[in-house]
């Protein structure tokens, strides 16, 4: 897969360990900043990776800012893209099992690395469950339509 990352300064010292990793699951990896751990906007880069993954020349995103928030709320607002903070490993999986989610955002600040390098894992392994959630996520989707 295709996986685009990016961090604000919050998130910047997991972000290269959360790519490393990524790569070490067989997967292409672009880093789309920021290059340094000065103070940036995280919409900025939240508004990047979604992009990316709304065109369809990336297969799913990651972001790491602070908490995860901003980045999840900021992301959300690209159409076709469905994401959410992840806190735990269930929460990974299910976003993607129930929701077919394709960005996610992780906390830098709350977070060990190797916890959210799991969350990361689960993420991509994952596969959209489909049947009754398929629906569901179709009706999710009409809120990008009415854009």
């Amino acid at each position: 897969m295709r996986i685009v990352v990016a961090s604000d300064h919050a998130g910047f010292c997991q972000k290269d360990v959360i790519c490393d990793f990524v790569r070490g699951l067989g997967h292409e990896v672009e880093d789309l900043g920021p290059e340094t751990a000065d103070r940036v906007d995280y919409p900025d880069f939240a508004d990047k990776v979604a992009r990316r993954v709304s065109e369809g020349t990336a297969d799913r995103g990651i972001l790491i800012c602070g908490t995860g928030i901003g980045m999840a709320m900021t992301a959300d607002k690209v159409p076709g893209v469905r994401a959410t903070v992840v806190q735990t490993n269930k929460f990974a999986e299910l976003c993607r099992e129930h929701n077919d989610c394709n960005v996610i955002c992780l906390s830098g600040r709350f977070t060990a690395p190797m916890d959210n390098c799991e969350f990361v894992k689960t993420f991509l392994t994952t596969e959209f469950g489909g049947g009754r959630h398929t629906q569901r996520v179709a009706k999710m989707m009409v809120e990008d339509e009415r854009k």
